[in-house]
């Protein structure tokens, strides 16, 4: 008897050996310690192999990455790993599940990996107890894990929502589950956030100590710019765990930009708790460029190169493209960021990445396409609406530097587009854009918009006058006259006295537009004098003399406002009025034959 006791005090110490070590060891995957993950559950392994538990758990570790997608040796490792205990162990739920994430990476088809996964639940519904009838909640969870842990685009994130939601009305106490579900949620779209949110505000509430579900929160609103908010979650992340790496590393992120003192105190906090890993020197030579130590970031990196390599330090060539940089070797630079995205993973590329190759490759002419292909990786990336404004404001600062105006115009409109709401500046941007492109049309509807939005600001006015006048060169198709006109009646229709000198000086325009136009008319072989007194005029000649008396009449509106015979505007109006009068009298007349060789005044150009 005593034998037996003994045997069974034995085997229940194993077990709860066993659940200390892969409850250790999911906390390690929590906490991104990757590394102690796998050693704690090959412990596990290694003293059970034919546990199912443990073997997903393992299989899990070995998939785990600091934020890439996990490499094909590693899914071959894991589905080697679920493979051979499937044929020692059997059709056990958490080995389905298993195989299951596994064919999500390779990108089996979707409905033949929720068959797995719905075979799993199954096989794991409780035949007794409370719960009687119900599926496993720890196996909808690893579904639901299963999901979270890959890339937006593939899984399905609503299955994985509805079984997690599910596991979360079975299981009331474990928070893994909500914490799988916001990240679920938040891989349906931003539009999510809310959701996620309080899916991680149940995981608190089922442990007032989950620094990742604190974590998680305060990077929802981190991606929104709420600088208040994200710090106060992380800080509760950090009260709530102080062995918590993510949040140090965010912070040493953040604050890597713009207090490089804060963010070395972030780094050394985050290697003091993070796995012990040579990758970690990486970030020392990162923070030598935040302190402007760049030859010895440099040196740093070049040691990395040999000692590590870029495989596991992805982002060295951008850290190399930042020195560079900073040296004034352009070149360099421009070559290390060539590398850097032709090999790095979109979730290792941050914002200043792309703000940095726009800089770089803005220095060297035709380079430009290849600058705006980076620009819309980063569109297609980012999901900050901040960041996306600042990189097309980016962009079109390039192009206008290169003088390359429709594209200019073009990523000015974009960036209008997203913003939405429009301020006197993006008024003024989009609109001398437009005209620097040569879209006349669309310039003066633009300026149109400007003018009503901002009509004490005399620019809309100037784009509208000199986009109508740069759609009509030779002033012969109407179209200039048509827009001095309606600025006029704009003009006029705020204040006529405050405006008089610009209605002035756009009829003294009107008054050599006329002028063109009348010569043009000349031209035609039907505008001919009446041959007889009282003789009917043309059609032609009708419009020919009421074009005339239309410059009379402007002239001496002029004349009215430039009394002065001295006045240059006066000596101008008097001019045009006597051209125009003589070709109404010439037009109006029957006249001889016009000898070869002979021709009509025209009104002079506008002083």
């Amino acid at each position: 008897m005593k034998k037996i006791f003994t045997l069974m005090l034995t085997a229940m110490l194993a077990a709860q050996c066993l659940m200390a070590q892969l409850a250790d060891g999911i906390k390690y995957l929590n906490y991104e310690k990757n590394k102690s993950a796998k050693e704690a559950f090959q412990k596990a392994y290694d003293a059970n192999p034919k546990d199912p538990q443990t073997i997903y758990w393992l299989g899990q570790a070995i998939l785990a990455t600091d934020g890439d997608a996990p490499k094909k040796e590693q899914v071959q490792a894991a589905k080697a790993l679920y493979q051979k205990a499937l044929g020692e162990v059997g059709s056990d739920p958490w080995l389905l599940v298993g195989m299951g994430h596994v064919g999500i990476l390779e990108g089996d088809d979707m409905n033949s990996v929720k068959q797995k996964f719905e075979q799993a639940i199954t096989a794991s519904t409780e035949t007794k107890g409370k719960n009687k009838g119900k599926p496993n909640a720890a196996i909808l969870n690893a579904i639901g894990r299963s999901n979270a842990e890959v890339k937006i685009e593939q899984g399905d994130h609503t299955y994985a929502v509805d079984k997690l939601k599910q596991a979360g009305t079975i299981d009331l106490t474990n928070p893994d589950i909500f914490i799988n579900l916001g990240i679920n949620y938040l891989k349906l779209g931003g539009e999510n956030g809310g959701e996620a949110v309080k899916a991680y505000q149940e995981a608190i509430a089922r442990d007032p100590k989950n620094a990742k579900a604190m974590f998680q929160i305060g990077k929802i609103y981190q991606s929104q710019n709420n600088k208040d908010q994200f710090e106060q979650f992380f800080n509760n992340s950090i009260t709530a765990d102080p062995a918590f790496p993510p949040t140090y590393f965010a912070f040493y992120t953040y604050y890597a930009l713009r207090d490089v003192n804060k963010a070395k105190e972030y780094l050394d906090k985050y290697i003091a708790v993070a796995d012990k890993d040579p990758v970690n020197e990486f970030f020392l030579a990162d923070y030598l460029l935040r302190a402007g130590r760049f030859t010895e970031s440099l040196a740093k990196a070049k040691e990395l190169e040999t000692t590590v390599g870029f495989n596991s330090l992805p982002r060295l060539n951008i850290l190399y493209a930042y020195n560079y940089d900073r040296l004034n070797d352009s070149v360099q630079a421009k070559n290390s960021i060539e590398k850097f995205f032709a090999s790095a993973a979109a979730n290792k590329i941050d914002p200043p990445d792309y703000e940095l190759a726009l800089k770089v490759f803005s220095k060297f002419p035709g380079s430009e396409s290849q600058a705006v292909a980076y620009l819309e990786k980063a569109l297609n990336n980012d999901t900050s609406k901040v960041n996306k404004l600042n990189y097309m404001s980016q962009a079109a600062d390039m192009f206008g530097k290169a003088k390359m105006y429709s594209q200019q115009f073009s990523w000015i409109q974009k960036r209008v587009a997203l913003k939405g709401s429009l301020s006197e500046a993006d008024h003024y941007a989009l609109t001398s854009a437009a005209l620097n492109a040569k879209e006349y049309v669309q310039t003066m509807a633009l300026a149109k918009a400007y003018m009503v939005a901002y009509p004490d600001k005399p620019q809309p006015y100037t784009f509208f006058k000199r986009a109508s006048l740069a759609a009509d060169p030779d002033t012969t198709k109407g179209i200039a006259i048509a827009g001095l006109n309606y600025i006029d009646s704009v003009y006029a229709s705020i204040s006529k006295e405050k405006y008089k000198m610009d209605i002035l000086r756009n009829q003294g325009f009107i008054i050599y537009t006329y002028g063109n136009l009348i010569n043009a008319m000349k031209k035609n072989p039907e505008l001919k004098p009446p041959t007889s007194t009282g003789a009917p005029k043309s059609e032609i000649v009708e419009q020919f003399l009421a074009l005339c008396q239309k410059g009379i009449d402007l002239s001496n509106e002029i004349l009215l406002a430039f009394p002065d015979v001295n006045d240059e505007n006066n000596k101008y109006a008097v001019g045009a009025k006597a051209e125009f009068q003589k070709n109404i009298e010439y037009y109006s007349k029957p006249q001889a034959p016009v000898k070869k060789g002979s021709s009509g005044g025209t009104a002079g150009k506008n002083k």
